[in-house]
């Protein structure tokens, strides 16, 4: 694993000393000596992840982080604050100003390597998602999320907390109930099946289970498909610190070490579940962005390029199992017309309610989808031909016998289609040449009057 890692320190010495832990790990490293060039590096997109001094002059590490985290370009990058304050009260400082993580002085070379790679793997997983949620220029994460909205993101988690000390997991969720809604399980592998049956935002495990290795825990939750990207936070005692180790190494997003102070705990599980949701956005968007390039925007149907990828699997299937398949081809009768003479927005709806009604009259193993203008072709798997041309009259009725409501039921338009049927023709046949025959059959129907359904074989 390799990343670019900027150490903020206006201290050479300290600079040079971190820059040889970290290039002895093979990550590229670059060096600022004030928050003003490090805000410059970081919006310039040169990093992946900050080594942050909190003591420095005219602007100290607490405002660099904030500046950061308040720039939608800059708030997804993993902060970790570096210092020689040992206090809680520095530290909740730290992680509310939005810092993922707060190392003291001297930093350990093991503790330091270890939290840079987990929060380096956990920038790469954004960074894909932010990429596949950004289509071109226009569809920008800086434009899908605001400050607010990412703050929010932080509030009212589920959480899990796994612990069988009733001293111990009482004041868990003392601490954390004030802002989000707390689950305890006292049995390890309870908490197992109980994390993937429900949506837990945050998992909050104690190593000090009895009679259970809660790294076992840790590892088989990022085993599971449904908990793999559970944010998990373990609670060590003072002496564990090769355990806590060993759970980042396995994946573990954060630690807490006791005596526990509220304000740390809230801040990390608040920083947790914040990360969780932001990721669950960013999918969701990547989602809808892959929804976008297949479907149409004003009808809901499957467009050309979505009918294009699918239909050779479609044939190829029908083939192989020797199954008949068949497809239509609708045209509405004298579209331009309605453009024409009632406007284009009278033309969308028509467009909308001709897609409905195609909806309404297929099943749903059937592939409906806006060819192009006022174009739709329907794939229909186990259906021959005669079959095929029955569901085809079906709609050509649908569309001729009611008329199309428009302008907020204020005007009434009768609308007809022409319909070309075309189906599988022996195992030499193609996907384009069915939908060659469809088209052809869908032009002599035009040209035989219209409003009428056509059968083309070869």
């Amino acid at each position: 694993m390799t990343a670019r890692i900027l150490v903020v320190d206006d201290i050479h010495a300290n600079v040079k000393l971190l820059e040889a832990r970290l290039m002895a790990e093979y990550f590229e490293v670059l060096t600022a000596y004030n928050g003003r060039d490090a805000l410059q590096i970081c919006e310039n997109g040169q990093c992946d992840l900050v080594l942050l001094d909190v003591m420095m002059p005219e602007m100290d590490g607490f405002e660099v982080c904030r500046r950061l985290k308040q720039n939608p370009r800059t708030t997804h990058l993993p902060i970790v604050m570096v210092t020689a304050l040992d206090q809680p009260d520095d530290r909740v400082r730290g992680l509310e100003s939005g810092a993922d993580d707060f190392l003291t002085k001297p930093v350990n070379d093991l503790a330091l390597i270890t939290r840079v790679k987990s929060l380096v793997r956990l920038k790469m997983l954004t960074d894909e998602l932010r990429l596949r949620a950004t289509t071109g220029r226009d569809l920008g994460v800086e434009q899908m999320f605001n400050l607010s909205e990412v703050t929010e993101l932080s509030r009212r988690g589920k959480v899990l907390v796994v612990d069988d000390r009733a001293s111990s997991y009482e004041r868990i969720v003392k601490f954390l109930a004030v802002e989000h809604s707390v689950t305890v399980v006292t049995n390890p592998q309870e908490a197992l099946f109980r994390a993937a049956d429900e949506e837990f935002d945050a998992a909050v495990i104690s190593m000090s289970l009895t009679d259970f290795d809660a790294l076992r825990l840790c590892s088989q939750l990022r085993s599971l498909e449904r908990t793999r990207m559970l944010p998990i936070v373990v609670v060590s005692d003072t002496e564990q610190e090769s355990g806590v180790i060993r759970a980042l190494e396995l994946g573990v997003n954060d630690y807490i070490r006791r005596p526990i102070d509220r304000n740390e705990m809230l801040a990390r599980v608040r920083t947790q579940v914040k990360r969780k949701r932001y990721n669950e956005k960013l999918r969701d968007s990547v989602q809808a962005t892959i929804e976008m390039a297949v479907t149409d925007g004003l009808t809901g149907l499957h467009n050309r390029r979505y009918l294009d990828s699918h239909l050779p699997g479609m044939f190829d299937k029908a083939t192989s199992r020797g199954k008949p398949i068949s497809l239509i081809i609708c045209d509405i009768d004298f579209f331009k017309k309605v453009n024409d003479n009632y406007g284009h927005d009278v033309g969308d709806e028509v467009i909308r309610e001709f897609a409905n009604r195609i909806r309404k009259n297929v099943r749903g193993i059937d592939l409906a989808c806006r060819f192009g203008g006022e174009e739709f072709v329907v794939v229909m798997p186990d259906t021959d031909l005669a079959l095929a041309k029955v569901v085809a009259e079906r709609i050509r009725r649908e569309v001729c016998t009611h008329p199309f409501i428009v302008q907020e039921g204020k005007g009434q338009l009768p609308i007809t289609v022409s319909i070309g049927v075309s189906t599988i023709e022996g195992q030499e046949d193609t996907p384009g040449h069915m939908l060659k025959r469809a088209d052809v059959a869908l032009y002599n129907a035009k040209r035989g009057g219209r409003n009428q359904v056509f059968v083309e074989a070869a």
